[in-house]
């Protein structure tokens, strides 16, 4: 895992599964209305746990859950159903109503999205805990599960970029593209979420297909 083709192709796994371009319109629309230096915060929290989360996994891999009397499946399903209620609170703009009701300069901590749903499942979700699982896995001697977190904190560089330039797409798309796309994204998470729970399912053998 320390030669440069292997390091490219775990960057690319990570890459794709966490989907740091896909992530930057959703934490736009669940940051909506927070000033630069919340939105920088919410950030930087948000990573700092799924690299921790993805770093817990990684080095104990699928011991913690076996521990814990937790499949993979379970997992999936549980985070599918936990992020379909965050698509509710997108489509009928319930986050938003709670935002508007708070003060310029403070926030219900109950409503700050960097533990959920950011840092999990989006950024550590059920795949990019599994893709963890399965590079360190593969990892030979202590040079090699270095370079596997090493590379899964360069895709969360990635997304921190993102992130940061989140600021400039919600200038560009405004209090009503903004909405729109609260909605739309709502709709994609909500199928995202159905789609966690069907694996899971699938992976228990209850559906086919």
């Amino acid at each position: 895992m320390t030669d440069l083709p292997a390091l490219i192709s775990a960057f690319a796994t990570l890459f794709v599964i966490i989907d740091p371009i896909g992530l930057m319109p959703i934490f736009v629309a669940l940051t909506k209305g927070a000033t630069p230096r919340h939105r920088r915060t919410i950030a930087i929290r948000a990573l700092g746990i799924a690299a921790l989360l993805l770093t817990l996994f990684g080095l104990l891999g699928e011991a913690v859950l076996g521990f814990l009397g937790i499949s993979m499946p379970a997992f999936r399903i549980a985070g599918g159903l936990l992020l379909f209620l965050t698509a509710l609170d997108m489509l009928f703009e319930r986050r938003t109503q709670r935002r508007k009701d708070q003060s310029e300069t403070a926030m219900d901590p109950a409503d700050d999205p960097s533990v959920f749903p950011l840092s999990t499942p989006l950024i550590a979700g059920p795949g990019a805990i599994a893709a963890m699982i399965l590079l360190t896995g593969q990892a030979e001697g202590a040079l090699g599960l270095a370079a596997v977190l090493g590379v899964m904190l360069a895709v969360l560089a990635v997304v921190m970029v993102f992130f940061l330039a989140a600021g400039v797409l919600e200038r560009l798309l405004r209090e009503t593209g903004i909405n729109v796309l609260t909605r739309l994204l709502g709709m994609l998470l909500a199928a995202l979420a159905v789609q966690f729970v069907l694996d899971g399912l699938a992976d228990f053998g209850f559906i086919t297909g």
